[in-house]
């Protein structure tokens, strides 16, 4: 399924709507042209609903929230709804500010997420209506392990059968899981935390992953992990540091071949 995941974001090379934010959206972009996939990024409100329907996967990202954004992405993400194409919600910094985290209720209330994205106490944020999050990055306290894996899985299951959209953690453990069955992943590099944007182009990777896969949307949420944690494998090995890894990590995606992608996969059901 991984193989089939990546070779149909290639062959089909599906457009992706983001409104994320100014820190990472060139990297965002990118990441969607390595991949095979196309972006566009638009956050007016006067043509988002256009903007939308022409796309195929529709990425909101809360990272650089403001009062104008708010309007384009309940706009955006009821138009996708309309059109029944997906969309992906990336979390970042829930829980860190009141209008972060009441942004976040909000539109939950109103648009139905495909996947939601983000680690796993931006999550908790989201379904406590409050955590410990520290800036963008999970409080240690709220790291997965194998120790409380049993735990963090029945939690996000319960998250999920309460929104009905696949959660995707994104941390040392990966957990991306519908209200059923999850997959636990273990690819990736500890450089990806030492760069901006790693989460937010894995939201767009999940984005385009969903629009190329709509018959497995949990397996393609699960093969964008995969496709992402590997590329940090690979840019790690031969990069002298940051600013050389985050090219080395865009090179990685897209580079990599079916074949590398299940053969590096270490993705298990739990």
């Amino acid at each position: 399924m991984l193989k089939t995941c990546l070779e149909n974001v290639r062959a089909g090379c599906p457009l992706v709507h983001s409104i994320t934010n100014y820190v990472t959206v060139n990297d965002c972009a990118n990441v969607l042209l390595a991949a095979g996939a196309s972006p566009i990024m638009s956050d007016d409100a006067g043509e988002v609903e256009e903007i939308t329907a022409l796309c195929r996967a529709t990425v909101l990202n809360i990272g650089t929230l403001n009062e104008r954004t708010i309007q384009s992405m309940l706009l955006a993400g009821q138009k996708a709804n309309a059109l029944a194409h997906p969309v992906v919600l990336d979390p970042v910094g829930a829980g860190a500010s009141a209008l972060r985290t009441s942004t976040c209720r909000l539109l939950l209330r109103e648009i139905k997420f495909n996947v939601i994205r983000g680690n796993i106490s931006e999550i908790k944020a989201l379904a406590l209506g409050s955590g410990s999050t520290q800036g963008v990055d999970a409080a240690l306290a709220d790291q997965i392990t194998d120790a409380n894996l049993a735990e963090a899985v029945a939690y996000i299951r319960a998250f999920s059968r309460q929104t009905g959209a696949i959660i995707a953690v994104s941390g040392a453990i990966d957990v991306v899981s519908d209200a059923d069955r999850s997959y636990i992943i273990k690819n990736g590099h500890p450089a990806m935390s030492k760069i901006t944007g790693s989460g937010c182009m894995l939201s767009a990777l999940v984005a385009a992953y969903l629009a190329a896969n709509p018959a497995n949307p949990l397996e393609a949420a699960a093969a964008a992990f995969v496709l992402m944690g590997l590329a940090g494998e690979k840019a790690a090995a031969v990069s002298a540091g940051t600013g050389s890894f985050r090219t080395n990590l865009l090179d990685a995606v897209s580079t990599i071949t079916a074949e590398d992608l299940k053969a590096g996969a270490k993705i298990v059901e739990f």
